[in-house]
């Protein structure tokens, strides 16, 4: 089961200060303010860039590509200048390795396979006659010095195997050449048959290429189509940014309800005495069932039995209250007969144990409670999540209707842990050896040793005929199919 989750985002914002230096959070300036009220600011450089960036190449078919890359990768390396290759995938820069094998280009691959001599391959990369291919994650961000004789021959060349969906990815490998003022170039070439070309309209550039009668050697070399590119580069990223806003939304109905659970566990850890927090959720947990049972404006029609019933299961021995007792009083009345019963029964209970034994079994029964219910609450609010979508088909809002129910079953694991607390701290037998467990244990019970533990484990027996609807003997105060006949 899992124990925690936390989107990125809302983890990133527990943080009391934000801050961040990159060379290409200008794009994303949009998510950092909305997300993270985060501003961008954009720093000149040291030096003037004074890299040469030329327009993107499009070709007919990747075959086409693949041919005039490493062609113009072969003729920049006979002439001595540096060469890094840029990929998206690794499969792709393996492809390219081949192709430049069988040119006779000696080269070295960077794409997280070799990542022991990924600073040695990194560091070679500016050097006479160097040709390194490495795929987008590969040795990001790092200075690629130039050798003797490289700024003559136009400096470092960077070229794209084909574009990323996001720019930043793009300016990252366009950047690893003309730092601090050195020359360099960029180019990428790219096929109507890559991903981002495909997704986004290359069908009218490829009826506008057969129609002028392009073969797969001959490409276009247009500032608008680079343009196009960068335009479906921006709706990708759009439609990203909508997913984690969409996500970050979700996950922030789980967020409020995150911060009072675990408010109130720090409370726990952090409190010297907890009897007035397990008084209080016995009083809540007896509010709620007194309120429950006296629902009706008649008192003759009260539940008095049903009541007594789950005191009895849930909080009092039989033989310390009865109906007799609640006829003729009033609801606060009831309410207050009960807890003056519990403080004296709880009192009772302090007496004999030691003081550090009672606040240990206080904190024992608290926090295994919580946990065990908050995680069952995540798994729930999961599978809420996976099938709210289809609300929209009600003409729903789906995210409004997570939050509606979201909300609603907080609420009733609220209501369970304080009723499941206020049973096992009037009614759990206490041992010497009590102690806490790792959460991951998955251990519900609370239990001083071993015999009482398997005690808990022992399966409810059903001792007579009971109907599915009739309420459940154990007072829980449910009915039997959704209780102890669950599984009967």
């Amino acid at each position: 089961m899992t124990l925690a989750t936390i989107t990125f985002q809302n983890f990133f914002r527990m943080y009391d200060k934000l801050a961040g230096m990159t060379g290409t959070a200008k794009t994303e300036e949009e998510e950092f303010r909305n997300i993270y009220n985060m501003r961008v600011v954009a720093i000149p450089t040291n030096k003037p860039i004074i890299r040469q960036d030329y327009s993107d190449l499009i070709y007919k078919s990747v075959e086409g590509k693949y041919k005039a890359l490493v062609q113009d990768i072969k003729e920049r390396y006979e002439k001595g200048q540096p060469v890094l290759v840029g990929t998206v995938a690794v499969e792709t820069s393996e492809i390219i390795s081949k192709l430049l094998k069988q040119a006779g280009v000696k080269h070295n691959v960077l794409n997280a396979k070799n990542h022991f001599r990924e600073a040695e391959i990194i560091q070679e990369a500016g050097q006479k006659g160097s040709v390194t291919i490495a795929t987008n994650m590969a040795g990001r961000g790092t200075d690629i010095k130039l050798g003797d004789g490289v700024r003559e021959l136009g400096g470092l060349a960077v070229i794209g195997t084909e574009r990323h969906e996001s720019r930043r990815i793009d300016n990252q490998l366009r950047g690893r050449s003309g730092r601090q003022g050195d020359p360099g170039e960029s180019q990428f070439y790219l096929a109507m048959e890559d991903e981002l070309m495909r997704r986004f309209g290359s069908d009218n550039m490829r009826n506008m290429m057969d129609r002028l009668g392009m073969d797969d050697d001959q490409p276009i070399e247009s500032k608008m189509v680079s343009r196009a590119v960068e335009s479906a580069q921006k709706r990708v990223e759009g439609n990203n940014f909508d997913a984690r806003k969409q996500l970050l939304a979700y996950d922030d109905v789980l967020r409020q309800q995150r911060d009072i659970i675990y408010e109130q566990r720090q409370q726990v850890l952090t409190s010297e005495n907890l009897r007035e927090i397990i008084i209080n959720m016995i009083r809540s947990t007896v509010t709620r069932n007194v309120q429950a049972y006296t629902q009706d404006e008649d008192d003759e029609k009260w539940e008095l039995d049903g009541l007594v019933d789950f005191i009895h299961a849930n909080i009092l021995e039989t033989d310390e209250i009865n109906a007799n007792d609640l006829k003729g009083k009033e609801p606060d009345e009831i309410i207050d007969l009960i807890m003056e019963l519990v403080n004296k029964k709880y009192d009772e209970r302090e007496e004999e144990l030691t003081e550090e034994q009672m606040r240990e079994f206080e904190r024992v029964i608290l926090l295994r409670t919580v946990d065990s219910k908050w995680m069952d609450h995540i798994d729930q609010m999961d599978q809420l999540r996976q099938g709210i979508h289809l609300r929209a088909y009600g003409q729903t809002d789906p995210l409004q209707e997570y939050n509606m129910e979201g909300f609603s079953m907080f609420e009733e694991m609220i209501a369970e842990i304080e009723q499941e607390v206020s049973k096992y701290a009037m009614k759990a037998q206490i041992r010497d050896n009590l102690q806490r467990v790792e959460v991951a244990s998955g251990t519900k019970a609370v239990s001083g040793g071993r015999q009482n533990e398997e005690k808990k484990k022992k399966p409810y027996i059903k001792k007579e005929n009971i109907g599915r609807n009739d309420p459940c003997p154990c007072g829980s105060g449910k009915k039997y199919k959704n209780c102890h006949g669950k599984n009967a």
